[in-house]
């Protein structure tokens, strides 16, 4: 059909046309593989990673993102979007409000952390990529990061705990998945030295 002859159902349809899902009666795909053929056979990790990157993974790929996934299952009413979903529960409302509410607080100051880290260790990774020693690339970034008097380094400390419990068995997982070449573990080199360099210029973890 010619662009001047589609009808306004035939441009409303191309508008929502994408390539995550396609629903049809009786035909839901995603990515372009059949629901049915992926219901029981794909785990929900393996869900996920299908749907944000458009391929299936591997199991130890899979594996890796569902253990990322349950370390972030949490956590205590100390966190401001889960002491706002408790109050506007106690409010009356229902779950679905509740669960807006405490999504509405989520933003580079609450939640936003693991975004801001992995540009900071992006910028990194280029400059690495460019042929800078990771010394120097996390001394650099660093020297940047400080002079613009930004606070603290995205993705290191935690409010709550002084050491969170969560990161040295992350990282030790990741090196065990990296030994055995299913990722690269470079962002876990990364995050160490900028760990170990905020640790050296101001004489504390």
């Amino acid at each position: 059909m010619s662009a001047d002859k589609k009808t306004g159902r035939d441009r409303g349809e191309e508008w929502w046309r994408t390539g995550i899902i396609e629903m049809q009666p009786g035909v839901i795909r995603l990515r372009g593989y059949q629901i049915q053929d992926l219901i029981g056979r794909v785990s929900f990790p393996a869900m996920i990673w299908l749907m944000l990157r458009g391929e299936l993974p591997g199991d130890d790929q899979a594996a890796l993102l569902g253990i990322a996934l349950g370390a972030a299952v949490d956590h205590g009413p100390q966190a401001p979007s889960i002491a706002i979903a408790r109050m506007a529960a106690t409010c009356g409302v229902g779950i679905n409000n509740a669960m807006a509410s405490a999504i509405n607080v989520l933003g580079d100051v609450h939640g936003g952390a693991g975004e801001q880290a992995l540009s900071f260790y992006g910028n990194i990774a280029a400059a690495i990529d460019g042929g800078a020693s990771l010394a120097e690339a996390v001394s650099a970034r660093l020297d940047r990061f400080f002079a613009e008097e930004k606070g603290y380094v995205p993705g290191l400390g935690h409010r709550f705990h002084p050491i969170d419990p969560r990161a040295p068995r992350l990282i030790e997982l990741t090196r065990d998945f990296a030994g055995r070449g299913v990722v690269s573990g470079r962002f876990a080199d990364i995050a160490e030295a900028i760990e170990a360099e905020v640790a050296t210029r101001k004489g504390k973890t």
